[in-house]
Order: structure tokens, then sequence, then C-alpha cells
């Protein structure tokens, strides 16, 4: 079995001794070959050179939006993507979590540990365990991407690009670090002017919502050992969850917040949200250019975006 491994040196919760460990034992159970990523998008590249040539298996050691840039590569490698190709024409990934949060990695049932991880996916390696998740694609003006299990616009996305500054500046990333920011970003965004509209086939469209968490799993991050959850239905075999705020006032933060915290197998409860399950498909349209994130990474602004469910999109080695 060949085997590329893209391996970001810059991971937060990994070291070079841990990455030699990890690649020798990766090395005796299949034909490997090791890429480091060293730029932006780099990952994407490697991933679809890796479909070009015939590669059976991609892994990843990295963090959320690494781990996004290789699905994003094995998908349009082709041009055609999870619409034209089915799941099981494409390479399988293997992911092992190397970064801060590892959402993508943990919602797979896998451990939050590198170690542990690589010795979790190489038995299912050999028992054969593969499946298939579904996947979100955004798309706009700017083009398409495919997410794994989050997007944001708004508030959410200018906490992301404002952690994002902070680790350029040399800042490590962990959920402290994303607890301040998000506290001290909150009296800086506007919760005077909502500018986004929601609109879905059939439905009337739906105005006055300041920010927007798109799902496609559950739970939406985590802050430590402790999951995030405002989309508590959302999964990969469903469509796409939402949760819109009407208001982004302290009374209302004071109430969705408990409720996110909380393991819960309800939706919550709010007369200011918005909230949707198991979406084929759904358009969030700005006012004024927003703040986007897709899986952690940061995008730009954005003031049109369509919100697609892509089922059985990808196979994956857990």
């Amino acid at each position: 079995m060949r085997a590329l491994l893209l391996v970001n040196p810059m991971a937060t919760t990994t070291t070079r001794r841990t990455r030699t460990v990890l690649i020798r034992a990766l090395s005796a159970a299949v034909d490997l070959t090791v890429e480091e990523t060293g730029y932006r998008g780099h990952a994407a590249a490697l991933a679809g050179t890796a479909r070009e040539k015939g590669f059976d298996l991609v892994a990843v050691l990295g963090g959320d939006g690494t781990i996004n840039e290789a699905v994003n590569g094995l998908l349009a490698a082709d041009g055609a993507g999870a619409a034209g190709r089915a799941a099981g024409d494409l390479p399988a990934l293997m992911v092992i979590p190397g970064g801060s949060a590892n959402v993508f990695a943990r919602a797979l049932g896998l451990p939050n540990n590198a170690v542990e991880a690589t010795g979790a996916v190489l038995e299912a390696l050999r028992e054969g365990r593969r499946r298939t998740v579904g996947l979100g694609l955004a798309s706009g003006p700017e083009g398409d991407r495919y997410f794994t299990f989050c997007a944001g616009v708004g508030y959410d996305a200018e906490v992301v690009r404002a952690v994002e500054a902070l680790r350029g500046a040399g800042r490590r990333a962990g959920p402290v670090l994303y607890a301040r920011t998000a506290v001290r970003h909150f009296f800086l965004t506007d919760r005077r002017t909502p500018a986004l509209r929601l609109e879905r086939p059939g439905y009337r469209p739906e105005d006055g919502i300041f920010m927007a968490i798109i799902s496609n799993t559950a739970p939406w991050t985590y802050a430590g050992p402790w999951p995030i959850n405002p989309t508590p239905w959302a999964s990969f075999g469903t469509g796409l969850d939402m949760l819109g705020l009407k208001r982004m006032g302290l009374p209302t933060m004071l109430q969705v917040l408990p409720q996110v915290l909380r393991r819960r197998d309800t939706l919550l409860r709010g007369r200011q949200l918005v909230q949707t399950h198991d979406e084929e498909e759904f358009t969030l349209v700005a006012s004024r250019p927003i703040a986007f994130q897709l899986d952690g990474d940061y995008l730009g602004e954005r003031e049109r975006i369509t919100f697609r469910s892509v089922p059985n999109a990808l196979l994956v080695v857990a």
C-alpha cells in the first residue's frame, strides 16, 4: 500500500522527536513517502499530487487546518470533486492529530494524542476498517471549498482572524488564547447592526442575524477536554446544521453559553436563536463584507456564501 504522509512541522502539539517515532511506525506498515508542508495551501497541492499519482492513502499529521487543505486537495485534484467521483475512487484519508483542538480527529473517535492516535489508525488499517463521511461545501464568487466539521460567519470568524494574527506574532494557540481573544473581541464586534440574511429553498428569507455557526458534525469545537456543542444534532451522516444569533448582547450570550457548554441531546432554547437541522442547502447573504472561517481557518470577508451538504464524500481510516 502506497501512502503519503503530510507533516506540518509547525503543528502545535508535536515535536520533531515525536514525528520521527510516528514516521517509523507508519513506515513499518505501508510504503511511506513523507512530505513537510511549507506554506499555506501546500497540503492541498501535495494531496492533489498524491491523488494523481495513484496513492492508496494520504495521512496527515497536523491540525484541523492542514487536514482541511488535504481534503480539498484530494477532492479537487482533477476538478471533479466529490460531486463527480465516488469516495472509494480517491485515496483514503488517515488523520493523526497534531493541532490544538483536533476537532475532526476527535469526531472520528480517535484519541487526542498523536502517539495513541497512530496506534488506533494502524489497528484500523490492519483490520480494514474504513468509513465514508459527509462533508460541507461552501460556495461563492471566490470559489468552492469543502469543510470537515464547521464554518462560521461573523463574530466566530472574527475571533479566528484575531487568533491567527496573534499566532503570527508568536503566540501559542490553545484554549486560553481563544477564550481571552473571544472575550476581548466581543466588545469590539458590531453588536448593533445585524448583517446576515438566511435563504433556504422553500422558506421565506430570515433577516436580522448577527453571526452563524454551520456544523457538519458535533461537537463544534473543544476547549481543552470540554466539548462546545451549539448544534448537538449535527453528524457526518446528516445534512448541515446551523445556529444563528439575532442578538449579541450580554443577556443573550449568558443564556447561550451555559447551554453550549453542557452535554445535551436537544436543541438550544432561546427566542433570539435561528436553528436549522439536516439541511441540504442554504445561503447566507451579508449586507456588508463579513468575516468567514472554515474548519478554524480564516478565509477573508464574504458577502454571499452558499452551503451544501455532500453525503459520503470522503473515505477515512478510523
